[in-house]
C-alpha cells in the first residue's frame, strides 16, 4: 500500500517537477505545464501518463490494481488503486510518466545522474 504523501515524494523527488491544485481538487505533478501524474488526496487512487500499450499491460497484468483512467484514459493514462500497489511499482510508474513527458534534456541528465 502506498499513501497519497508517498506518491506526492516519489514525484516531486523527479528533476523539475512541481506540484499544482487544479480543478479545485486534484493534485496535479507537471514538468513545465506538462501533467504527467494527478489525484484526489482523499480518493485512493492516482493517476499516470502511459503509452496506450503499457496500458493494455498493466491492466491485462493486474485489472484489481490497474484501470482506465477517467477522463484521459483514451490516451493511455492509467488509473492506480494505492492500497493494491508497491512502492516500488509506483514510483516506476510516476518515473516512467515523467520520462514520457520532460524535455529529453533533462531526461538524459537525469539518466546520466543514475548511471553514475
Amino acid at each position: 500500500m502506498v499513501t497519497f504523501d508517498q506518491f506526492l515524494e516519489m514525484g516531486l523527488a523527479l528533476p523539475s517537477a512541481t506540484e499544482r491544485l487544479t480543478w479545485e481538487t486534484e493534485v496535479t505533478l507537471r514538468v513545465g505545464e506538462k501533467i504527467f501524474a494527478m489525484a484526489s488526496p482523499d480518493s485512493g487512487r492516482v493517476c499516470v501518463k502511459a503509452t496506450k500499450e503499457e496500458q493494455a499491460a498493466l491492466l491485462a497484468e493486474a485489472p484489481e490494481t490497474y484501470g482506465v483512467a477517467p477522463y484521459v484514459g483514451r490516451h493511455g493514462w492509467v488509473l492506480v488503486d494505492l492500497t493494491r500497489v508497491g512502492a516500488e511499482e509506483l514510483r516506476e510508474l510516476v518515473t516512467e510518466a515523467w520520462r514520457s513527458t520532460a524535455p529529453k534534456r533533462l531526461v538524459r541528465a537525469f539518466d546520466a545522474e543514475r548511471a553514475t
